[in-house]
């Protein structure tokens, strides 16, 4: 596979940025299962006008050989008092933001019809993109938006082709387990 998963993890990394705020890390929970290395990822700087996410995890199965099979990256922000959240375009923009990277990388990536979901018991939205290289299917991601009043969340789960395919179920699990949290 010429596709790097860390690579991928990046460009996920990248797109959970794309909503706004701080949020208190008491507010979010996951259960990892085990077998999954988590780390809490820094936090970018503050920008004017943008506070800083204070909640990112991101948890890695890998596989026999020690590669990344699958990789999770969740993150939580609090939203500016006033400040409504259009989670359609973000997902949008989280969407096109990865075919475009992908698509500079030499590989070609079709998503499904954003479609409403639930991110814990938030109303989100989500889309599963796939990879492919020369016609070959690399890598399968997908991206899930979701805001209540207060807070925004952003979960992104991608793998090999294979990897996703045998930890989808898994990561569902996952992801049926997040307690998402309110604003203090």
């Amino acid at each position: 596979m010429h596709l790097s998963l860390r690579s991928c993890a990046r460009v996920a990394f990248c797109l959970v940025l794309m909503i706004p705020g701080v949020a208190s890390s008491a507010d979010a929970m996951v259960v990892w299962p085990d077998g999954w290395e988590v780390e809490a990822l820094p936090q970018p700087p503050a920008t004017e006008g943008q506070p800083a996410v204070q909640i990112r995890q991101r948890a890695v199965k890998n596989d026999q050989n020690g590669d990344p099979a699958m990789v999770v990256e969740l993150t939580q922000t609090q939203l500016q008092p006033g400040h409504s959240v259009n989670v359609q375009s973000v997902l949008l923009e989280m969407r096109k933001a990865v075919q475009v990277n992908f698509a500079r990388g030499g590989f070609q990536s079709v998503c499904t019809r954003m479609k409403d979901s639930t991110l814990s018991d938030i109303p989100a939205m989500e889309t599963t993109c796939t990879i492919t290289q020369n016609g070959n299917h690399v890598m399968t991601q997908t991206l899930v938006a979701a805001a209540s009043p207060e807070l925004a969340w952003s979960l992104s789960y991608a793998g090999s082709a294979d990897g996703y395919a045998a930890h989808k179920d898994e990561v569902l699990q996952i992801r049926k387990g997040l307690r998402l949290g309110s604003a203090p």
